[in-house]
C-alpha cells in the first residue's frame, strides 16, 4: 500500500465528490430529514480558526446524520453586506461588490478544501438582488401590519463609521466593528416593532430549554428584562400628566425629588422657557452628560450628575410638592424616561441626594431597629415595616406593595403595568453597502412604500464613498429622485440602509428554496426542511442575531409564511480559538493561518485536531504540539494498516462472536464498547474529544495484538472498518482512501453509521491478584482490560485491603494488566 500523501488524497477526493455532487440534498419527502446549519460568515476575505472549527463541528454532525440515514440539509451562504466592504472600498480603491464576490470566492476554497460537505447549489448571497429583494418585500409586509415605523430619536452613533448602532452592537461603550467610542445623536429613524413580541420571545424560551445552553437562554431574558410594576401619573404643577413606572410602589412615600431622562422630550421645553442664566446651565450640562458614552451610563460607571430643572412635580398620594432634575443616570430606554427617586431606600438616588444636599425620608424600616436619616451611611434596600406611609403603616412592606397599587387603581391615579428593557430594533443605517430601505417621501402623500412589483429598490453601482456627509446614496441623484408611486409627483427615495442583522434573521429559510422567484422561500419546501434541527455558531450573537431571527420568525408565522413558533430547535455554542491566552486576532500577531496549517499536514489532522483539543463550547487553546500529535494519529493508523495490507486486502470476513475465542472476543468487546462511547459521546453532548480520544485508545489494543490466525485477521479487518466509519464524518479524506484502499464495499459515505453489538459490550472477567508488599491479600473478579487507575481504584476499594492500608502511607502502585495489582506501603 502506497504511504500516506495527504495532498493528492486530498486533491483527488476534492474533485471525484464535486464531479459527483455528493453532498447534494435528496429529493425524498419520504425520509426523514436533519436540518444542520452553521451561522454564516462574513466574507472578510480569508477564514480564520474560529471559522474551522465552527464549520467542522456542524460538518461532523451533518456528515454523521447522513450515515444514520437522514436526509440533510447542510447548506453555507454568505452574510455579504456590512461594513467592512465599504472600508476596503474607501482603503483599496475597489467597489464594495468586487471586494465582497473576490473574498466569497476565496473563501469557498478554503471551504471545500477542510472537506466541508456543503450542498452549494444551495449557496446564498445576502448582496445579491435575488435575496436582498425579499429582505425589502419583508419590510413592506412588516409595515402593513404596523411593525415598522419612523420616528425621530437618540441612537447610538458611530463618528468614524458615520452610522447608527443598535444598542447591542455598543460592545463596552465602542463600535462593534471599529472600536471607537459612541455617541448619542439625535435622527429620524426606522424602527421594527420587536417590543410586540416581547412577552412572546420570553415565553418561546420554555420550548428551547431543552436545546439552547441555559446561559444564552439567561442573557436573552435578561435582555428582554421583563418587570412587574405600576404606572403612577404625577403631575406638573400646571395639571398635565407626568408618568413614571416603578416596581417599588412601597417606596411611593419616601419621594423626595424625580429625575428625566437628558434624551426626555420634556427637556427641549424646559430649555426654552428657562430663564438665561438657568438656560445657559442646562445647555451646558446637557452637552457635557449626552458625551457620556451611552453604555457606561447603563452601567452606572460615572459619577452621578443632574441639573434642577426649575420645575416641580406633585406626588399624587402625598400632595407633596417635589423638585423635577434631569439626571445621567436616567435611561430615556427605560419606563417612561422618568423616574420617582427615594434617597432612603436607593442607593443610586441616595448618593445624588447627599451630593445635592436633598432631603431622604425613611418610609420602610427594619423589623428589629431604628433609621435615622441624618445618619445613614447607605440606602435601605431590604424587606420591613411601613413607615411614614400613611394609611399603609405596620404593614410588611411586600404586602403593602399589593395594597397601595390596589389604592392606585381604585382612586384612578395608574395602573399596574409591565416594562420591558427591550427596546424597537432600530434598523436605519447610513450606509451605502446594504439593502435599500424600500420607501418613497412625497410631498403629497407623505411616507409610501414602494410597490411590490417595484421590488427589488436596486442599489446604484456607481457610488462613491467617502464616510463623510451621512450616506452615500444620498449624492446619486439617479437613485434619490423618483416619481411617487401613488401619484406621480416627484418625490425622494430613503437613502438610509437596512441593518445587516435583517439578513441573517431568515436566510435559514431561504435555504430551503434559495431559487424561488415567487416569495422568500417555498412553503412546501420550508414545511418537509424547517426548523433547524441543530444550529452551530458563538454566543455573542445571543442578543443580536438569535433574538432577532427569533423575532423575524414569529412575524414570518404570522404572516403565514409558517406553521411552528421557534426556527432553532437546538443551538451549539462554541467557543472561541485562542492563543498564547488571548483570542487570535491580527493586532496581537498571534494568528495562525488554516491555509498554512492545511499545506503543512493536511485538512483531515486540522480537523481532528480542532475537534480533540477541546470540548465544543469551550475555549480552544492552540497548540502546536497538539496538531503535530493529531498528524501522528492518522500516520499510526495508515502506516498500522499498511503493515498489515498484504493480510486483509482480499480476506473475506464475518465475525461470528460466539465462536471467538477469548482474546478476539476481548477485542470484539473492546470494539464495541468503543463505538457506544463514540456515538453517547457525540448525541449527549457533542464532545468530539472523548469519542476521538476512545478510538485512539482502541487503536492501541488492535496495535498491540498478536495476530497469527486466519480469524484474527478476519477480526482485525473487521475492526478497521468499523475505525475507519467511525472516523469518516471527523476525517473524511484518508478515511475514504483506506476504505478504497482495502476494497470495502460501496462508498464509505453510503455506508451506515456502526452500531454496537449489545449483547459484547462487557468483557470477561477474571480474578485480580492484589498484593501489598508483594503478599497476596485479595482476588477481587474485574473486566479485562481494565486501564492502569482503573485497576488501581477496584483494589482500594475493596474492603478487605481497605482494612489493610488504613493509616498506612502508600508508597507506590504496581500494576500487570490483565493480572494484579502491588500496593507497597511504608
Amino acid at each position: 500500500m502506497e504511504s500516506y500523501n495527504f495532498k493528492n488524497i486530498e486533491e483527488e477526493l476534492l474533485e471525484i465528490w464535486e464531479k459527483n455532487k455528493i453532498f447534494r440534498v435528496k429529493d425524498n419527502k419520504d425520509l426523514k430529514k436533519f436540518y444542520c446549519l452553521v451561522m454564516f460568515p462574513y466574507p472578510s476575505g480569508r477564514i480564520h480558526m474560529g471559522h474551522v472549527r465552527n464549520y467542522v463541528i456542524g460538518d461532523v454532525i451533518a456528515r454523521y446524520k447522513r450515515m444514520q440515514g437522514y436526509n440533510v440539509l447542510h447548506p453555507i451562504g454568505w452574510d455579504a453586506f456590512g461594513l467592512p466592504a465599504e472600508n476596503a472600498a474607501l482603503e483599496k480603491k475597489i467597489h464594495p461588490a468586487k471586494w465582497t464576490y473576490d473574498n466569497i470566492d476565496y473563501m469557498r476554497k478554503e471551504l471545500k478544501r477542510l472537506g466541508i460537505s456543503y450542498n452549494w447549489e444551495r449557496e446564498v448571497t445576502t448582496c445579491d438582488e435575488e435575496y436582498y429583494k425579499w429582505n425589502q418585500w419583508f419590510f413592506i409586509k412588516f409595515y402593513e401590519k404596523g411593525l415598522v415605523y419612523r420616528k425621530e430619536s437618540y441612537a447610538n452613533w458611530c463618528p468614524k463609521c458615520e452610522t447608527v448602532l443598535a444598542n447591542e452592537q455598543v460592545i463596552d461603550g465602542k463600535c462593534w466593528r471599529c472600536d471607537s467610542e459612541v455617541e448619542y445623536k439625535k435622527l429620524n429613524q426606522w424602527f421594527f416593532k420587536i417590543t410586540d413580541y416581547a412577552e412572546e420571545l420570553l415565553e418561546g424560551h420554555n420550548l428551547l430549554k431543552n436545546g439552547w445552553p441555559e446561559k444564552v437562554l439567561i442573557m436573552q431574558k435578561n435582555w428582554i428584562g421583563k418587570s412587574y410594576g405600576v404606572t403612577i401619573n404625577f403631575k406638573l404643577e400646571d395639571g398635565r400628566d407626568f408618568p413614571i413606572f416603578t416596581t417599588r410602589p412601597d417606596t411611593i412615600y419616601g419621594v423626595t425629588f424625580m429625575a428625566i431622562s437628558p434624551e426626555h422630550p420634556f427637556v427641549d421645553e424646559i430649555v426654552d422657557k428657562a430663564e438665561k442664566n438657568l438656560k445657559e446651565e442646562l445647555i451646558k450640562f446637557l452637552q457635557r452628560v449626552k458625551k457620556v458614552n451611552i453604555e457606561k451610563r447603563r452601567t452606572g460607571e460615572y459619577e452621578k450628575e443632574g441639573i434642577w430643572t426649575g420645575y416641580y412635580v406633585i406626588n399624587p398620594l402625598t400632595k407633596e410638592r417635589v423638585p423635577l432634575y434631569i439626571a445621567n443616570f436616567v435611561l430615556m430606554e427605560y419606563g417612561t424616561g422618568a423616574i420617582m427617586c427615594v434617597p432612603a431606600h436607593d442607593q443610586r438616588d441616595f448618593e445624588f441626594a447627599k451630593k445635592y444636599k436633598l432631603p431622604i425620608k425613611i418610609v420602610i424600616k427594619p423589623f428589629d431597629y431604628e433609621l435615622d436619616p441624618e445618619k445613614m451611611e447607605s440606602a435601605y434596600v431590604d424587606d420591613g415595616i411601613q413607615v411614614n406611609s400613611g394609611e399603609f403603616n405596620g404593614l410588611p412592606n411586600r404586602i403593602a406593595m399589593e395594597k397601595i397599587i390596589d389604592y392606585i387603581e381604585a382612586n384612578k391615579l395608574g395602573k399596574r403595568s409591565i416594562n420591558y428593557k427591550l427596546k424597537d430594533w432600530l434598523i436605519s443605517r447610513q450606509r451605502y453597502w446594504g439593502t435599500p430601505i424600500p420607501i418613497i417621501y412625497c410631498s403629497k402623500c407623505g411616507i409610501v412604500p414602494v410597490p411590490e412589483n417595484d421590488l427589488p429598490v436596486k442599489l446604484p453601482k456607481e457610488v462613491e464613498i467617502t464616510f463623510k456627509g451621512g450616506s452615500p446614496l444620498e449624492k446619486v441623484k439617479e437613485f434619490v429622485n423618483v416619481k411617487c408611486p401613488k401619484c406621480g409627483s416627484d418625490a425622494k427615495r430613503e437613502t438610509d440602509t437596512m441593518d445587516t442583522f435583517v439578513d441573517s434573521s431568515w436566510y435559514y429559510a431561504r435555504y430551503c428554496s434559495p431559487d424561488e422567484k415567487n416569495s422568500p422561500f417555498n412553503k412546501k419546501e420550508a414545511e418537509y426542511w424547517l426548523p433547524v434541527d441543530q444550529y452551530i455558531g458563538g454566543i455573542e450573537h445571543a442578543t443580536m442575531h438569535l433574538l432577532y431571527a427569533r423575532f423575524f420568525h414569529k412575524v414570518m408565522r404570522d404572516l403565514g409564511l409558517v406553521n411552528f413558533d421557534e426556527p432553532f430547535l437546538n443551538l451549539l455554542t462554541q467557543g472561541m480559538v485562542i492563543k498564547d491566552g488571548a483570542k487570535m486576532s491580527k493586532s496581537k500577531g498571534n494568528i495562525v493561518d488554516p491555509d498554512d496549517m492545511i499545506n503543512k499536514y493536511g485538512a483531515d489532522t486540522l480537523r481532528i485536531f480542532i475537534l480533540f483539543a477541546a470540548p465544543p463550547e469551550t475555549e480552544l487553546e492552540w497548540s502546536d504540539k497538539g496538531i503535530e500529535g493529531a498528524h501522528r494519529f492518522v500516520n499510526r493508523i495508515w502506516n498500522f494498516i499498511a503493515k498489515n495490507f498484504d493480510n486483509i486486502k482480499d480476506i473475506k470476513f464475518e465475525i461470528e462472536p460466539e465462536k471467538l475465542n477469548n482474546s478476539q472476543k476481548n477485542l470484539y468487546i473492546y470494539l464495541n464498547k468503543t463505538i457506544k462511547k463514540f456515538i453517547d459521546d457525540i448525541e449527549k453532548s457533542f464532545h468530539f474529544n472523548t469519542a476521538i480520544a476512545s478510538v485512539m485508545e482502541f487503536l492501541n489494543e488492535l496495535i498491540k495484538y498478536d495476530y497469527k490466525t486466519e480469524t484474527d485477521y478476519k477480526l482485525l479487518k473487521f475492526c478497521i472498518k468499523n475505525i475507519l466509519l467511525l472516523l469518516n464524518p471527523i476525517a473524511p479524506f484518508f478515511t475514504e482512501r483506506l476504505w478504497r484502499n482495502l476494497n470495502f464495499e460501496n462508498a464509505i459515505y453510503e455506508n451506515p453509521f456502526p452500531s454496537p453489538d449489545e449483547n459484547y459490550l462487557r468483557f470477561n472477567t477474571y480474578k485480580m491478584v492484589v498484593q501489598i508488599n508483594g503478599k497476596l491479600r485479595n482476588l477481587i473478579g474485574v473486566e479485562y482490560n481494565l486501564s492502569e487507575e482503573e485497576m488501581k481504584e477496584k483494589a482500594l476499594s475493596d474492603d478487605k485491603i481497605k482494612k489493610y492500608i488504613e493509616g498506612k502511607e502508600i508508597l507506590k502502585i504496581i500494576t500487570v494488566k490483565n493480572k494484579l495489582v502491588n500496593i507497597v506501603i511504608k
